[in-house]
């Protein structure tokens, strides 16, 4: 039997599930001690934080509902204007290497260019090679120092996409 997953926007009855999607994924590629988005304090409650102007987040789930990742879009911290960030994109090892993640980053840069973003950012980790390949077929450029103050110094490589392209 195949699996089916579908995309829809977070809600808050999702927001301990992906909470725990966050909290599992992450120690998986050694990202659990300071420094890492695991420690931020909207993981539990994404919901809320992206339920603002300029920022969303989207859920991945299963037929049954459940969620099995997720990622969003929310404007870089540090005040560097017209900058967002590809934020707290995790998925359960069931749905990774199907297509989900390039779909729903697509879906990302869909709305951050509608939002008025001219640039696209994002932090991750060395030993995360898959993802570091999806990016980069999508036009991501790698950076050489982290941008903004997103905090997570954990963070060894770092990518830029120009939006307007």
């Amino acid at each position: 039997m195949s699996t089916q997953w579908r995309t829809r926007p977070i809600e808050p009855r999702d927001d301990a599930q992906m909470a725990s999607v966050i909290r599992e994924v992450m120690p998986e590629f050694g990202a659990d001690g300071p420094g890492f988005a695991l420690h931020d304090p909207e993981v539990d409650g994404l919901s809320a934080a992206y339920a603002v102007p300029g920022r969303a987040y989207w859920v991945v789930v299963d037929e049954a509902d459940r969620v099995m990742g997720g990622g969003g879009i929310a404007p870089l911290d540090g005040d560097v204007p017209g900058v967002c960030e590809l934020r707290k994109m995790y998925f359960r090892p069931q749905v990774r290497g199907r297509g989900v993640g390039e779909q729903l980053l697509r879906q990302c840069l869909a709305f951050a260019r509608q939002a008025g973003y001219q640039t696209c950012y994002l932090e991750t980790l060395a030993g995360m090679t898959q993802a570091q390949k999806l990016y980069q077929r999508l036009g991501f450029q790698p950076l050489s120092a982290p941008m903004g103050a997103t905090g997570h110094f954990g963070c060894d490589r770092w990518y830029a996409l120009d939006l307007r392209g």
